[in-house]
């Protein structure tokens, strides 16, 4: 990558060391002569990335989530950095973003694009999810059916609590409590899986890059939630129906040079065989 000259910090000031961290590496950039600017908005305004070389979120992986969309739209990659729990996002930790800040400034780290949703609901009203989209009752106590089309083709229709669309990078988030399957980061997928369907066979469906999906509201009495990285929501009336599928823009996550994501994924969901433990 190249050197960072114009940089974008955003901060989440409700995690604990957030604000110090910043102040730290604000410190390094001004002393490199780097452009900065700084924001403890969550959502950002549009065009608020424009003209960044590059995104430093500081907080968990929730606050990226929120910075993702207007970075995509931006073609700004984003520097994580974890103040929060999990980190499967903000790959960075504290001490790592100390020590190497002045390297990545200087453009020494590792890019990694990631696939985004794009959902819509009737013409206008559209957004961007990295992580995944949520269909679901209004209504939290309610079941609903819903009908899936695959480019126009029916695929089942399901008597459930909800549908959650993922990414690959989404498929270690809500999708993973539902059943669903782990898929590689880099991928160009979209899995379907349903939530407490009401069925004996409850299976996740992969989706290849080109398929349009199709959500339609077969319950005439429920309204519908359409939830963005269950972050935003889309209105929804009874009668719309919501069209997802990958969207031409791709999110960039820089990484450090040593990153490896299934080593993430082994730490934060302390996932093992257990081979360790079989006695010979």
């Amino acid at each position: 990558m190249s050197q960072i000259r114009t940089l974008a910090f955003v901060v989440n000031d409700d995690k604990v060391g957030a604000h110090a961290l910043e102040q730290d590496l604000s410190a390094i950039a001004r002393n490199r002569g780097v452009k900065y600017k700084r924001t403890s908005r969550l959502t950002l305004p549009t065009g608020y990335l424009t003209g960044m070389d590059a995104c430093c979120v500081i907080g968990g992986d929730g606050t990226l989530l929120g910075v993702a969309a207007e970075a995509a739209r931006a073609r700004v990659p984003i520097i994580g950095i974890n103040r929060g729990s999990l980190g499967f996002l903000t790959t960075f930790s504290a001490e790592q973003a100390r020590a190497s800040f002045d390297k990545l400034l200087n453009g020494k780290f590792k890019t990694e694009n990631r696939a985004l949703l794009e959902c819509s609901v009737g013409l206008k009203r559209s957004d961007l999810a990295l992580n995944d989209v949520l269909v679901k009752s209004a209504t939290n106590s309610r079941l609903v059916r819903l009908e899936v089309y695959a480019n126009e083709e029916l695929v089942t229709d399901y008597l459930c609590d909800g549908i959650i669309f993922s990414t690959p990078t989404g498929s270690t988030a809500y999708t993973l409590s539902a059943g669903g399957p782990i898929i590689h980061p880099t991928s160009e997928v979209i899995a379907m899986t349903p939530i407490c369907p009401h069925t004996l066979s409850n299976r996740s469906i992969i989706f290849n890059q080109s398929v349009k999906l199709r959500v339609k509201n077969c319950s005439p009495d429920t309204n519908l939630l359409v939830a963005i990285d269950g972050q935003r929501n889309l209105k929804v009336t009874k009668d719309s129906q919501v069209y997802i599928g990958i969207a031409k823009k791709h999110l960039t996550l820089a990484h450090q040079s040593n990153y490896q994501h299934f080593s993430v994924v082994r730490e934060k969901l302390k996932w093992s065989g257990g081979f360790s433990d079989v006695k010979q």
